[in-house]
């Protein structure tokens, strides 16, 4: 996994994105996402990985995100990313309600940038490790937690955990509830 302190690779890669209509309700399009956009325009950005859509604990951690609102506020991004293509996180975006986008690293590139690539995982392999990153507007890693097994029930839970660190960095962040025995 990628060091605190360390710098943030950037990435491209194809994504699901909330995008508002000209009537004001929102719908969800493809897209790039150019992680160098959010850093420059935000004062941190918080990428949770996983390794499928649809992963219990993992999908736990993104829906206590969306309700603790990190995604409406105006200085923090946030971004899924699992090894899943963007077929699936249509159906896992649309299932969820998730508001941020969901990168679809299917061959792995992008995890492998940060050293998160799982050799293999319930016959999958090149697929990205669940973890929890921040990154600040300087492009560094200041925050850095994965999980050695994706259904582990941390306690708390890496996007819990990277609340601190949001708030050193100034961001008024909720801390999320974690709730893993949802109905995932």
């Amino acid at each position: 996994m990628i060091d605190t302190d360390a710098t943030a690779p950037d990435f491209i890669a194809p994504a699901v994105a909330p995008e508002a209509d000209g009537d004001g309700t929102a719908t969800r399009a493809a897209t790039e996402l150019a992680l160098f956009r959010l850093v420059e325009a935000h004062d941190a950005v918080v990428c949770c990985t996983a390794p499928a859509t649809f992963v219990p604990t993992c999908t736990a951690e993104f829906v206590a995100v969306r309700d603790a609102g990190w995604h409406a506020s105006d200085d923090l991004a946030v971004v899924a990313l699992t090894g899943d293509s963007l077929y699936a996180g249509f159906a896992y975006a649309d299932r969820f309600d998730l508001p941020f986008p969901i990168v679809a690293d299917f061959h792995g590139g992008v995890a492998d940038s940060y050293d998160l690539l799982a050799d293999s995982w319930e016959g999958h392999s090149d697929i990205p490790h669940r973890a929890t990153l921040v990154i600040d507007g300087d492009w560094t890693v200041r925050f850095a937690a994965a999980a050695d097994d994706p259904l582990d029930r941390a306690d708390p839970a890496p996007v819990q955990r990277a609340t601190e660190t949001l708030r050193e960095i100034g961001v008024d962040a909720e801390r999320p509830r974690v709730e893993y025995d949802g109905a995932w």
